[in-house]
């Protein structure tokens, strides 16, 4: 579509930054990262004079930008008598996540409300529930300022599952330093699953999710099974943060059985976070 309206779209990485091509130099075979496309894309801003780069994630400005979601939420939720136990969203970098949950948080923090966040990432690319809190670079060339983050390392490379968006080696300094002050949660999910409850999702609702937004949907019907098992009721929100038509090869390979479940080892994560020259950050 990009393409169709006169845009020139380019995989990442390319052979047209030296980022890339210092990266396609030691590996050609890479399935590339959204830090090695940041890279890339900071390279080309930074040497262009007719050009400018605005990152869609991870930085505290986007996620506080992106606060609007959930403040339309808090109102919605208002109008209808009602407010949430439990607040869900995927996470990449943090803007979908903390755009629906901050909010709410600020009910916690402000009035007293006891309201869960939980941030649903893939097994494949665990920050929040794997990593370690350091100080480590938004990118994989390490052009960004340090920042204080639970990291998989930047040099780390996800495997290639379909939630583009969500195969990112650090968690956003906000989002980081709320679950570190346990205000917030976090849970993965295997590729397999996250299919499994958007085919679920899809045939109750009418919609197909985004590979992204299945991984919410994934920890909201764990979550509704949990009530299940407790014999409660609580009121579940989540961010269905797109929809899946533009993604039809994502279901094709769930239905023909060419979806592959990636959880990463301690030694995969242990040998990536091996290359970080930052310490842990003290509690």
């Amino acid at each position: 579509m990009m393409n169709t309206w006169g845009a020139k779209v380019i995989s990442s990485p390319s052979e047209l930054t030296e980022a890339g091509r210092a990266i396609l130099a030691k590996n050609p075979d890479t399935t590339g990262s959204l830090g090695i496309a940041i890279s890339e894309a900071i390279e080309r801003a930074a040497t262009r004079d007719d050009t400018n780069y605005a990152l869609g994630s991870v930085l505290n400005h986007v996620k506080l930008h992106q606060t609007i979601i959930g403040m339309e939420a808090i109102k919605q939720m208002e109008k209808v008598g009602d407010m949430p136990d439990v607040v869900i969203a995927p996470f990449g970098g943090g803007s979908n996540f903390a755009g629906l949950a901050f909010p709410f948080l600020g009910l916690n923090l402000e009035k007293g409300s006891k309201i869960r966040c939980i941030a649903s990432e893939p097994a494949s690319c665990p920050k929040l529930t794997r990593g370690v809190f350091r100080y480590d670079f938004g990118d994989t060339v390490g052009m960004t300022p340090l920042l204080p983050m639970y990291t998989l390392g930047h040099n780390f490379v996800p495997a290639p599952i379909h939630a583009g968006g969500l195969r990112y080696h650090g968690a956003g300094v906000i989002v980081s330093q709320l679950l570190r002050d346990g205000l917030i949660e976090a849970v993965s999910h295997k590729n397999s699953e996250v299919f499994k409850a958007g085919v679920t999702f899809a045939r109750a609702e009418g919609i197909i999710p985004a590979p992204e937004a299945t991984h919410g949907i994934a920890t909201v019907i764990e979550e509704a099974n949990k009530c299940k098992e407790e014999g409660v009721s609580r009121t579940i929100l989540f961010n269905l943060c797109g929809h899946g038509n533009f993604d039809m090869k994502a279901y094709e390979d769930y239905f023909e059985g060419r979806i592959t479940d990636h959880e990463l080892t301690t030694e995969e994560i242990e040998a990536s976070l091996a290359e970080l020259n930052t310490p842990e950050i003290p509690v």
